[in-house]
């Protein structure tokens, strides 16, 4: 018989806090939707940043959370989308540009970006 386990996702966005009881065997997106409570979401394939959490307390399992490096796992960060209890947790979304800037912004230029420069005529 399949483990069920409480989550309390602490909804920073709307100020509210969500209770749903979800399975070891099943992600905690679907199964709160299944249950009538509305998380953010993109892509539902662990590849963005948009359902990431920090986890409060508990523990999961997300091995195809292929959006969050090791590191950030490390930190806490979880994908709701892509991610199952092994605990009861307690959770709370994060700001989607905040992770993905801890993710991906290593990788971009800083800084704003400037228009007007000329270009080289030939």
């Amino acid at each position: 018989m399949t483990q069920v386990h409480t989550i309390v996702v602490h909804d920073r966005q709307k100020g509210i806090d969500h209770i749903v009881r979800v399975p070891e065997d099943r992600y905690i997106l679907q199964s709160a939707e299944g249950q009538g409570v509305e998380l953010p979401f993109a892509c539902r394939n662990g590849a963005c940043t948009t359902c990431a959490v920090r986890i409060k307390s508990g523990q999961v399992h997300q091995p195809e959370a292929m959006g969050l490096s090791q590191s950030l796992r490390d930190k806490g960060y979880a994908l709701l989308c892509v991610c199952c209890p092994r605990s009861d947790l307690e959770v709370e979304t994060q700001d989607e540009d905040e992770v993905y800037e801890q993710q991906f912004g290593r990788y971009f230029g800083k800084g704003k970006v400037q228009f007007g420069l000329p270009l080289d005529e030939d």
